[in-house]
């Protein structure tokens, strides 16, 4: 796409050590974000403050992806409550690098609220669009903390100010858009809920045995792991209180805490890590906590691997990434039934909630998870399986590219409807040309697929939602009536979505997700074939339909888009367009559904009457790059028209 994305994270940087007071998962987020989307095409820099005096202005943080530094303030680390005056000299300095590199952004995403305020501000001065992760909400922290909150007053007010004026908000799941929504009055139509994500690359399981000798730690014993920044918010208090309240057990049980800074905690600025140590000594159980400071990411896989839990237990929290990455590692988690833990950990399967302040529920949990092996062990197994499916930084950029794109677009029509048309048409023939180059054989491995089965005297029964409906009736009708080759026979294809009174009866009494799944049901035998045409791949009544026609050992042909979604794991021959937007998708569909019905006719009828299959087979790649060069000319014809 080489498309062009400032992020800004003015407290946040990629480049920090994790585990101090100010850096945790809004770092980790900016950075795995960034690469996974230059996997997608885009460059990305990161705009955040100087926080030392020798680092470089800009660093290189992975092809692709500049991590800038902006002076704003003195450079050196000062506690984020406390930056909001230097703001404007970022807004400044930001500006003048962008003028002297002489840089085009197409949009801009913002990283908590004080990055929000600039990218509002850019967005007068650049007329830029942005989207904001607010990563924790002002107001939702000042329920619980009150006068405790440190930042100053004003982020209230320019957090509904940039509530107005984001293009689109990132919600982090689902408790977060309702707070969105209670909170701030947001527009429900521009927030888009998309979680956060883990590195499997960077968290996996690894031998618990081996993990102990690693970290040194006693192989015998039960050990709870409690990992992250050391804040009040974290409620690490409430893990401690529930470790001096478990009952004697056969074996030890330890408790790690991983965070905060290696330093004296007696300095200032460590209070936490001083009050939490203190709060241990006071229950007399100092001998079976563990204050390991912060690590290397490198490391953490082994802290998750070692322990038997993940504890965490915050009164808020937006997401969580920890979580993940102890699901990753395979360790079950007892989590806090608040914000995105509530949606990331799955009740009785992948680990359990509890109340955030409830150290007596939070023991008896640890009891019992740790008095069944068996639990320990199944619950570990699916929690890996679940985040795998869910959260991986692939996935999370996935869904991210298809916000930021449906933004540009939409950013396009309304400041040159002529310039849209044109890069439309680009678009087309970019999508036509990788088609083209990617498709051609599973093409003519599915024609083929589709000439035995109507050969030996099977059917092919079709099903999609929308526009892939009409397609499905549109394939239908012309290998039942003709394509190219007059006078032959009728080939028995069957559009599942084309008998509106089954649809409708079937929909109505029992669900629509089941109105294929009936018909493959009815239709469909041995032999035959069941094609599916989805943009998205995670339809639920294609699945179910798919899963049927597995059920009666039928081949399954899929004509997909995007990441080929649930669908692609049950089709037999997957067609996916290699692209993410849902009319590209389509405008390919239809191409290949002209090139299925040319093939199929060929293998089974008169090759005088048409090319020969070899013909057409080599020339599907030369018809999408031809139909690509069409919408080219088309552009160039045009162009004189409607302006350059």
């Amino acid at each position: 796409m080489n498309r062009k994305i400032a992020f800004i994270s003015e407290h946040a940087s990629p480049l920090a050590s994790l585990g101090s007071t100010d850096s945790g998962g809004q770092n980790v987020y900016v950075g795995e974000l960034a690469v996974q989307l230059v996997n997608l095409g885009y460059q990305v820099d990161i705009y955040t403050r100087r926080e030392e005096v020798c680092i470089a202005q800009v660093v290189c943080y992975q092809p692709g992806v500049r991590v800038i530094h902006v002076d704003a303030g003195p450079a050196e680390q000062i506690p984020k409550e406390e930056i909001l005056g230097y703001m404007d000299e970022f807004r400044i300095e930001m500006l003048s690098f962008i003028y002297a590199e002489q840089i085009t952004y197409h949009l801009i995403h913002a990283n908590f609220w004080m990055s929000g305020l600039i990218a509002m501000q850019l967005k007068k001065l650049l007329h830029l669009p942005f989207v904001i992760t607010f990563h924790a909400l002002g107001k939702v922290r000042m329920i619980h903390q009150k006068e405790q909150d440190k930042f100053p007053p004003q982020r209230i007010t320019i957090e509904d100010e940039i509530v107005k004026n984001a293009d689109w908000i990132i919600a982090e799941c689902p408790q977060d858009k309702d707070d969105l929504m209670n909170h701030y009055n947001a527009d429900a139509r521009k927030i888009a809920i998309i979680p956060c994500g883990f590195n499997p690359e960077e968290f996996f399981p690894v031998y618990k045995d081996l993990c102990r000798k690693v970290l040194n730690l006693e192989e015998k014993g039960k050990i709870i792991l409690q990992l992250g920044r050391i804040v009040p918010r974290k409620g690490v208090d409430n893990v401690i209180r529930a470790l001096a309240l478990l009952p004697s057990a056969r074996e030890p049980v330890c408790l790690i805490i991983v965070g905060g800074e290696n330093t004296n905690p007696e300095m200032a600025g460590h209070t936490e890590l001083l009050r939490l140590k203190q709060l241990a000594a006071s229950l007399g159980i100092t001998d079976r906590v563990i204050f390991a400071g912060r690590k290397d990411r490198a490391e953490l896989k082994h802290y998750y691997g070692a322990a038997d839990i993940f504890v965490t237990t915050p009164w808020y929290e937006p997401f969580g990434i920890t979580p993940l990455e102890s699901m990753a590692c395979g360790t079950p988690v007892i989590g806090a039934e608040v914000g995105g833990i509530k949606h990331t950990v799955i009740e009785g399967q992948t680990g359990l909630l509890v109340r955030p302040d409830d150290p007596q529920m939070l023991c008896d949990k640890i009891s019992m998870l740790l008095n069944n092996e068996r639990l320990l062990k199944t619950m570990g197994e699916t929690a890996q399986q679940h985040v795998l499916h869910h959260f991986t930084w692939e996935k999370v950029a996935l869904k991210m590219c298809q916000l930021y794109e449906r933004l540009l677009n939409e950013n396009l029509v309304q400041a040159d409807k002529y310039g849209w048309i044109e890069q439309a048409f680009e678009d087309a023939a970019q999508t036509f040309r990788k088609s083209g180059a990617v498709l051609s054989t599973v093409i003519a491995e599915a024609a083929d697929g589709m000439a035995r089965a109507l050969h030996r005297g099977n059917k092919i029964l079709v099903c999609g939602n929308g526009g892939s409906a009409a397609e499905s009736q549109h394939f239908a009708a012309e290998l039942m009536g003709r394509f190219e080759i007059p006078y032959r026979r009728a080939l028995p294809v069957i559009s599942l979505a084309a008998d509106v009174s089954v649809l409708t009866a079937w929909s109505n009494d029992f669900g629509f997700d089941e109105v294929f799944a009936r018909q493959v049901q009815a239709f469909g035998q041995k032999g035959d074939i069941l094609l599916c045409l989805s943009t998205s791949g995670s339809s639920p009544n294609i699945i179910k339909a798919m899963e049927a026609a597995a059920d009666r050992e039928m081949l399954i042909i899929t004509m997909l888009g995007k990441d080929g979604g649930k669908a692609a794991e049950y089709g037999d021959i997957n067609m996916i367009v290699p692209s993410y937007s849902s009319q590209r998708i389509q405008e390919v569909h239809l191409h290949l559904i002209h090139l299925l019905c040319g093939l199929v006719e060929t293998k089974l009828f008169s090759a005088a009457q048409s090319l020969s299959v070899q013909q057409k087979e080599v020339s599907s790649f030369k018809i999408l790059n031809g139909t690509a060069s069409l919408f080219m000319n088309y552009t160039r014809k045009n162009r004189d028209r409607y302006g350059s």
